[in-house]
């Protein structure tokens, strides 16, 4: 499984990859149970990992370092990250004009090796008065992609 890097919740992300907590907690009790090899004529077929990761979508892209607030509105298709450095970790949250907070992308032990841009299944919509942060600030830039995907 190729590392997915964004910890699970923090968005609703295309092609996610990240394994669910249930998938996670059968994999330790499996470990616990001391790894025993299964019934070889029950495996599934092999998977194809050769699929074209999906296109990305032609977006404009707004670098983010620290926060910005919206004077417009947009529709956020994604986040890619544009500076971050091998082993940080950084959340990318927004907080809405009611105070309310959606969070965007949370990177965990980034590695640039398996970068790559998380697109949303569904665009987001923020609105005007919106403060976009990256935290801790000092953990990298990121790339807003906007518009929507086709």
């Amino acid at each position: 499984m190729p590392p997915w890097g964004a910890v699970r919740g923090f968005g609703e992300f295309m092609g996610d990859q990240a394994l669910t907590q249930e998938q996670l907690e059968l994999i330790a009790e499996w470990v616990e149970g001391g790894a025993p090899e299964g019934d070889p004529a029950l495996l599934p077929p092999v998977p194809d990992f050769q699929k074209t990761p999906p296109a990305a979508p032609a977006a404009t892209e707004i670098a983010l370092d620290g926060f910005m607030r919206l004077k417009a509105p947009l529709t956020l298709a994604g986040i890619r990250p544009k500076h971050v450095g091998d082993g940080a970790s950084l959340m990318v949250i927004a907080e809405r004009p009611d105070g309310s907070i959606q969070p965007l992308l949370w990177l965990y032990n980034f590695r640039n090796r398996f970068a790559h841009a998380y697109f949303y299944a569904n665009g987001l919509r923020l609105e005007p008065g919106t403060r976009i942060e990256v935290s801790p600030p000092e953990a990298g830039t990121v790339a807003l992609l906007l518009g929507r995907r086709k």
